[in-house]
Parts: C-alpha cells; structure tokens; sequence
C-alpha cells in the first residue's frame, strides 16, 4: 500500500476525534482528491492483514476503536454499554465496514476488559467530552508520542486515556467561581508506568485550565531528575524548552549533549504553543537543578492575567496565562523555598488553580510523627507532611492526587484531619498493563502441583526464582548470578541480531543493606568475583555451559514465547564475548548507587549511555527509580514494613523480548515475606474492585470506608493514635456466588480444638466418597486475583454430603478465628437468608491421589490432611486449591427451580455426588490443615487413618453461596456508624 493510502486513512482517524466514529471510506475519499485510492473494505483489510502491529495506521485505527469501546456518554453510541460487542457493533456500522473488515478489527483489536476501579463519593460532573476534544492540545501530543515514538500498545494508551480521564473529571472545575479542593489516591502497580499515567493527568490537567503543576517526586535526585526528564520529554515538548535558547547552548541548555535530543526523540508540538492559543509550559525546576528561590526572578512564578479585573480562574485568563511546572524532590529544604516564593508573587493565592501530584505518595507525605508527642488539638507534623500541608493551605484551589503502589500509609491516614492527604474523594485502582512482570510473576500463589509435578514450564517460581542461603555470610551463589546476568546478556545480544528488540542496558541489581558502609564493600567484592571469573578465558567455559544447559536454555524453551535462543552454548560464545566487554567497559563492572556523595563516582543515567553495569546499592534504588534493562537480581535485605517490602520489588516491570531471561536470586525467608505481602496487596485490590463496582450508579463504598474494610483483613493497620477508633463499622458483607475464605485461623492449641469441634456436623454429613469430575467454560478475567480463579476442568476424588442452612450458620456461628469478630460482617448476612434464597449447602472434602497423608478425624475415616503455610502466627498464605473449586462454581449457579431441565448445573461428578446438589444450594469446601513444615521436617506424624486430636487440626474452609441468594438491592456492603450523632465524622474518640 502507498503511503498515500496510509496518510489518508490516518487524516479521516483524526477527523473522528471530534464528532466520534463516521463512514470510514467516504470520509477518506472526501479528504483526498487522488483517485487512485481505493478506499474500501478490501483495500483496508489488505493493508491491515500485511503490516505488523507497528504500522502508524494500524496503531490510530486500534487505539480509537479501544476509546470509543471505552466511551462513556457520547450521544452518538446510542444507549450501548462501554466495552460490549454491542458497543464495538455501533461502531463498526458507524463507520460503515462490512463483516469481514469487522471481524478482523475484532481479532486485532479484541474488546478491553473493564477498566480502573473507582471508589469515590459524590463529585460535580464538569469534564465533559465536548471539553476534553476542544481542549486537547497537550494530550493530543502525548497519545501520539506514545503510540509511535514509544511504541506502546494501542489498547494500553486508550486504558491510559480512560483512566486519566477518570482522575481530571474528579478534580475541581479550574474555572469554577466556588472553591474546592479534591484530594485523591490512584494506587498502579511497582514499575508499572504510574509516571505514564500522571503524565496523562497532567497534559489533560493544563489543557483544561490548571495553572501551576508541582510534582512531588520522591525522596532521591535521581528518582526526581528521572521524572523531570520524563516530563520534558514526553510533556513540555522542544519548543517550550527552548523558548528562544539555542540548544548548542551549553550552559542554558540541560539537553544539548542528550542522545535523545540529538535523535529528535522529544515530543514537538510543531510550533511554541502560545502562537496558537494554548498554554506555554514554563519550567520552574530543570533535569539538572531542583528547585531554588526565585529572588529577583520571583516574576517567573507570577502568572499573566489579560483582564486584570477578573481573577486569575476565569476563563478569559485561563486561556491567555501559561502553566509552570516544579518538579521537586520531598525535601523540606526545597518544599520551604517554594512555599516562601509562593507567599511572594503578586496573583492571588486564592486564584490560582493548582495540581499537586505527589508520586511515590506511600513515602515521606503521609504524617508519621509520634501521636503520642501531640499536644491536645496540635500536631507536630514531620516536615514533608507539614510543607505539603502549608501548599494546599496557601492554595485553595490546589487539587492533591497521590500516586502509589503500596497504597496502605495514604489509606489509613486520619481523614479527620482536612490539612492532610487522604484522599477523602476518590481512589482509583490501575490495572496492570499489558506485559507486565509483577509479584505473582514470582510467585506460585494458588498452584494445584506438588513440588515434584513443578517444572519451568508451569512454576513461576521455578522459571525465575533461584533460592539462596539464608546465612547472610554465604556468599556462595553471587557467582553464579554473575555468570547468569553474562549469560543473559549475551542472549539478548544474540535476541537483537535478529531483529528480537534493541536492548540499550543490561542490568544487575545486588541489594545487601540500606546503610552505605555495607555498599562499599558489597561492591568490592563483586569487583573481586568478576575479575576472578575467568570471563575473558577459556576457564569460565564449562562453567557458564553448565548453567547454560541446565538453566538458561531449559527456562527459554519453555517460556521464550517466540524468541530465538541458540540450541548450544558453542553458538552463543560470540555474544559472551561482546556481553563482557560491554559489562566491562570503563575498567568497572560496578556502580555504587545511593545518596553518599563519596560514592557516586559514576553517574548512573540511562539517559546518556548504553548502561550494561552490576548496581549495588540501597534506597537509591529501592524505591521509585526504574532500574532500566534489569535482569538479574540479587537480594538479601529484609524490612518488617510491608510497603517498604513491595517497593523493594524493583524486579517488577516490562522485559518486551527478555521476559524469560529474569532471574530473582533471593533467601527463602525473604521470598516468603514477598509472598505474604503479595496476598495483602491481592485482597486489598480484590476488595476495591468488588465492593467498588457501583449500585444504581453510585459507589457502594466510599473512601473513609475503605480503611476499617480493609482492617478486617489486615489487623496491623488502624488508626494512628490510640484513643481513636474507625467511626464506619462494616456492618454486613454479602457475598452471592463469591468465595469466602478466610485465612486467619489461630494457632493457639485450644481454639484450634474448640474450632475443630465445632465442624463435627459437617464432619457426620459428608459420608460419600465420591469422584468429582467436569468442566466449566473459562469465565476468569484478566485480572482475578489468585482467590478468585476457577479451573476449566476438574478431576479428583472427596468426601461429600449435605446439610441444611441453620446447621452450617450454626456451624459458622460457633467458629473464632484470629479476631473473634472476622465473621460477623459475613454471618449477618447469612443469618438474614430465607429458604426461597439458599435452600442448603453441599458439603466437600478433597482428598489427596495415592498419598499417605490421611487421618481420622472427631471418628471420620480417611481424611486428606493438608499442610499449608502459616506466614504470620495467625495467618495463612492459601487455604483451597485452584483444582478443587470447580464443583463450587456449578453448583452456585444451580437453576431456581427443580422442574428447570433446561440446565445441567448439578454436573459435578458421578451420579452419587450430583444427588446432593438442588436448587438454590451453596457449597462448602473444607480441608484438614497442619502447618507446613520446614525444609527436611515433616508436617505430619505418625501412620496413615492414625486418629489425629481435634487440637492439631485446624478445619478450614472455602464458602460460596448460591447466586440466588443476591439481594433486592443488590448491594454487598453495608456499613454502621459507631456514633451515630457525628454521621460524616471518620475518625472518632473512643471515648464518644
């Protein structure tokens, strides 16, 4: 096809972006007047079929086709719901292409999932699509930087769209006469493209009228020099950074050795945006300097006001004043000079439409001072918090959204307090995007296979996690992680020779301690082991071979997913060779990265150089900075607080055409810690998204409700100071054809045992063995949590029986768990059940195949005991099996009516095992847990059906109850107020 063709087809794309999808080739043929375009479905088709998913016209097609897939209120969709084949139907008849054309469209650009969840309160709808397309001058920009100089995924950057979208409309009207300051929380994922994101909100933010932008960026240089680069890059543009500078200028020009400005890689907005009626964004902070005081510059903070009489908001100013942009790092030196310049220029305070972004929001914002240093009615905040504190005070109009990805610190801040940052109007949970490599990814949370059944193949953490010693003094291993980050290297070197990628940094990231005496030290001992590993003669040769073949190659051929990789390591050597020179060059192998000026001899910046380097360092880069091209990583360092642990997860991230090449070199114990805090994250994420899905329109949880939520899971969190309490009680927490399954079971003997017995009904009906066995259309969605995956098929064997409602809320009545009231919420609801709602419950119990783990149990024969890991003292990782929860699933979708034929919902398995399935039923599935042993112990003595006590057997469970038991209102919250007269209040006295 021409190019011609091409630009044709993009210019009539663009010309939709105002009124929405139109006839596709008439609109072509009116915009050109070459006769030699065919402008039809098959001339598309065709060009569509041949080209890859680079091509600039395939790109603009997908990402519009996924924003009018996404489209909330254009009248032009006529009523269709957001991302149903209704909706993508509407659209292809709109732009008039025939089936053939559409099914293609549907098989390049499938239908997105749903997007972010929202928790929010009520908000003054004033970001309308009319806006958003007549004010879209800077993320215009942004989108197509995106799409074809970044080369992002079309679906990812329409999510982008959507969910920026979705953080602006919950800001205040810039222009509104009534002041109001919204403050919010948008909680993505660790290296997940979060600076994507707020970059989104801030281009939006400026074309809708936001006048000052100050981006709080972390506690390091170098996180914040990364996000202002990223920012003028990808944001600010070349013309507003020249403004009239020459770029040969070397001391008025941060950029002009920048190989990305010599490679013309920065966005441009083709002329300087005041010529054209648009905002200039004036940069107040540069790549190379924080913020410092403006002194007799004061004037460049000042902003313009064509109409001196009308106050800055207006919108005849708004649009003849330029936006400025700091982006500073969370110091309080910096933070001070800032709000004393602010207090200095001429324009109203008051006036000034203001968005703060505060990244990383998790650290150094929220106020952890001492509460019990507080004076009565003061606190002595720490100084971030209290700086941040005096900008929102001094402006108004400031709108606060924190970003994170280890939410819980901004969650649990006292919302009482309205100087401070919680974020008291809306949440917004990001779905990871596509390809990206999370904590489950290391991580075989919810896996059916024993040990020996994992291979590379299906055990993620037999593909990328090699364990280490937890001695701290064995060193043994970093050898070979070392050989494995050459290996790797090489691998990608060989990837890219054949067009697999372009990897400009390889990195290697060794994470000892945070104190900087240890980095030192850590680093010559790297320095040490790389010049004694032979890299450079042939005595490293059947060393690196070995973990070639029995590693690198065996994780490739199961994972590489159409990567090349060489059969033997004789055709990689080459690439060994280039691999250690490039590690090599400059005579170190090693940087030091932290804040000890002493040791910051080598300027890490992946902005300048191709960075194929060993990283040793400490909270420089555990936190915040993305870690570019890191592959191998060697981790020792332990911390007992749980978002410091996340952030630590610098693994975490994209690795396009190196997915299978991550290697995680880590201690059991500290893998473990990650596992726990994975789950946490989970539920935290699972819960926002359930009870967040809205009800008649509205939210069915609000903000200042979200923390005592989530305290019922996690008991660490609570309110700061002692004499104060959650005013919201989750009162009742209903869950039609939703897996309840609690984890935290006691580990004291005696409640254990009072437990235990509690289930001797269940225990007494469940007397058939019986084969469970079926299948079930996949229904996950991309992003179930680990607890709410159901298998495709199901294959084993179990005890099963029924028993009536009253006799299982009986059962579940008589059950303390690690709180005693963690059931409450669940068991109100349950109590409120009629038998037009849930008739009874099937009871199962899975047993193991051919193994010897089987006990008596309270006089039940030949039960499968199961050992599942405690990783706090009252808390489980995992309770049930993927494998098992099939049958649950069928029989909660049971037909309302015995005389229904039409259904075959009691398929579970064998005709002894369906006789116990009716209509309106739930099931039950329990399992004998022991604690599971450490390596070279056993979890269980003694001798096959030997009689095991109630007090060494906890009986745990996974509950789900039939889809017929939904309520009239079809809310799955409800929460109380403890003091009933401070209805709005969120934090009360426990004394009141």
């Amino acid at each position: 096809m021409t190019e011609l063709f091409t630009t044709s087809y993009r210019e009539a794309l663009k010309a939709m972006d105002l009124r929405g999808p139109r006839r596709l080739h008439a609109l072509v043929a009116a915009l050109t007047e070459d006769q030699s375009i065919d402008a039809d479905d098959d001339s598309l088709c065709a060009h569509l079929a041949a080209t890859d998913p680079n091509d600039s016209l395939r790109k603009d097609l997908a990402v519009r086709l996924a924003t009018w897939d996404a489209a909330e209120d254009s009248p032009w969709a006529d009523g269709t719901q957001q991302r149903t084949p209704q909706r993508r139907e509407r659209v292809v008849s709109l732009l008039g292409l025939g089936d053939k054309a559409a099914a293609l469209l549907l098989d390049l650009v499938p239908i997105a999932a749903d997007g972010a969840t929202i928790i929010d309160g009520e908000w003054t709808p004033w970001y309308t699509e009319n806006l958003r397309r007549d004010r879209d001058f800077y993320w215009d920009h942004y989108r197509s930087h995106l799409l074809h100089a970044r080369g992002f995924d079309p679906a990812a950057v329409a999510a982008l769209d959507a969910s920026t979208t979705k953080v602006v409309e919950r800001l205040a009207d810039p222009s509104a006469a009534k002041r109001h300051q919204a403050k919010g929380l948008v909680v993505g994922y660790v290296q997940s493209g979060k600076t994507a994101n707020f970059t989104g909100v801030i281009a939006k933010a400026v074309d809708a009228g936001y006048r000052l932008i100050i981006v709080l960026s972390g506690s390091a240089n170098l996180l914040r020099t990364q996000t202002q680069r990223r920012l003028d890059m990808e944001l600010v543009g070349r013309e507003n950074l020249l403004r009239g500078i020459s770029e040969h200028d070397t001391e008025a020009f941060d950029y002009f050795a920048d190989r990305d400005w010599q490679e013309d890689k920065f966005v441009r907005h083709g002329v300087l945006p005041r010529d054209v009626g648009q905002p200039d964004v004036v940069r107040l902070t540069t790549r190379n300097f924080d913020y410092r005081s403006l002194q007799q510059g004061i004037s460049a903070l000042d902003f313009e006001r064509p109409d001196r009489f009308r106050p800055l908001y207006d919108g005849v100013n708004l649009r003849g004043s330029h936006a400025r942009l700091v982006v500073v790092k969370k110091n309080n030196l910096v933070l001070t000079k800032l709000v004393k310049d602010l207090r200095k220029i001429t324009t109203r305070l008051a006036d000034i439409p203001a968005l703060i972004i505060d990244d990383e929001s998790d650290q150094a914002s929220p106020n952890t001072s001492n509460p019990k240093k507080w004076e009565k009615d003061q606190k002595e905040r720490t100084s971030i918090n209290k700086r941040i504190s005096e900008l929102l005070t001094l402006l108004p109009r400031a709108q606060y959204v924190g970003y994170t990805a280890t939410p819980f610190a901004n969650v649990f801040v006292d919302p009482s307090d309205t100087e401070d940052i919680f974020p008291s109007n809306f949440i917004i949970s990001l779905d990871p995007p596509p390809g990206y490599m999370g904590a489950a990814d290391f991580h075989d949370l919810d896996t059916h296979l024993d040990d020996a059944e994992r291979d590379f193949a299906n055990s993620k953490e037999k593909a990328h996690v090699r364990p280490l010693p937890d001695d701290p003094d064995d060193e043994s291993h970093l050898r070979e992680a070392l050989d494995a980050f050459v290996l790797t290297g090489a691998l990608k070197l060989y990837r890219q020779d054949r067009g697999e990628g372009a990897f400009r940094h390889h990195t290697m990231l060794v994470h000892h301690a945070m104190h900087r005496t240890v980095h030192g030290d850590k680093a010559a001992e790297v320095r040490k082991l790389w010049d004694t590993g032979g890299y450079f003669a042939p005595a490293s040769t059947d060393r690196l071979r070995k973990l070639y073949d029995d590693d690198i190659r065996q994780v490739s051929q199961a994972l590489a997913q159409g990567d090349s990789f060489p059969d033997t390591y004789e055709e990689l050597t080459p690439y060994v060779a280039k691999a250690v020179r490039n590690i090599s060059q400059g005579g170190d192998p090693v940087i030091v990265v932290n804040s000890d000026k002493s040791l910051e001899n080598k300027q890490l910046d992946f902005d300048q150089h191709h960075v194929w380097k060993i990283l040793v360092g400490g909270n420089s880069l555990a936190r915040g900075f993305t870690v570019e091209g890191l592959t191998i990583s060697y981790y020792r360092r332990l911390t007992k607080q749980q978002d410091t642990l996340m952030q630590m997860g610098r693994w975490f991230g994209f690795r396009p055409h190196y997915r299978d090449l991550i290697r995680l070199y880590i201690t059991p114990s500290l893998h473990t810690a990650f596992e726990a805090s994975c789950r946490d994250e989970d539920h935290f994420r699972t819960e926002l998204r359930r009870y967040g899905a809205p009800v008649d329109g509205k939210s069915q949880l609000t903000p200042a409700q979200v923390p005592p939520l989530v305290a019922q899971h996690l008991d660490w969190l609570k309110p700061t100071a002692a004499n104060k309490m959650y005013n919201a009680a989750l009162a009742e927490r209903r869950s039609p054809g939703i897996a309840v399954e609690p984890r935290r079971w006691p580990s004291d003997p005696k409640r254990i045992e009072s437990n235990t017995r509690a289930f001797q009904p269940l225990l007494d009906a469940a007397k058939t063995h019986a084969h469970l066995y079926g299948q079930l259309p996949c229904v996950a969605k991309p992003h179930d949590s680990e607890s709410e995956q159901t298998p495709d098929s199901w294959d084993y064997q179990a005890w099963i029986g029924r028993v009536s409602h009253p006799v299982l809320l009986s059962v579940l009545q008589s059950l303390r768990l690690a709180t005693d009231d963690a059931l409450r919420p669940d068991l109100r609801w349950l109590s409120s059940l009629t038998e037009e709602q849930v008739s009874g419950w099937v009871v199962i119990l899975p047993q193991h195949k051919g193994s010897t783990a089987i006990r008596r149990i309270l006089g039940h024969d030949q039960l499968s005991i199961h050992a599942r890991t405690r990783q706090k003292p009252d808390y489980y990782g995992g309770i049930s099996k993927l494998e098992h929860r099939g049958p649950g699933e069928v029989i909660k979708r049971a037909p309302l009516a015995a005389a229904d034929t039409t259904s075959n919902n009691n398929e579970i398995g064998e005709e002894e095992a369906k006789r116990h399935v009716e209509p309106r039923s739930g099931s039950i599935l329990i399992y004998p847990v022991v604690d599971r042993a450490k390596e070279g112990q056993q979890s269980l003595s003694g001798e096959a059906n030997d009689e095991l006590s109630p007090h060494e057997v906890t009986l745990a469970f996974r509950l789900v109850a039939p889809e017929s038991a939904v309520g009239s209102d079809k809310r799955l919250i409800l929460f109380e107020t403890k003091v009933t007269s401070r209805q709005n209040a969120a934090i009360v006295d426990k004394q009141e």
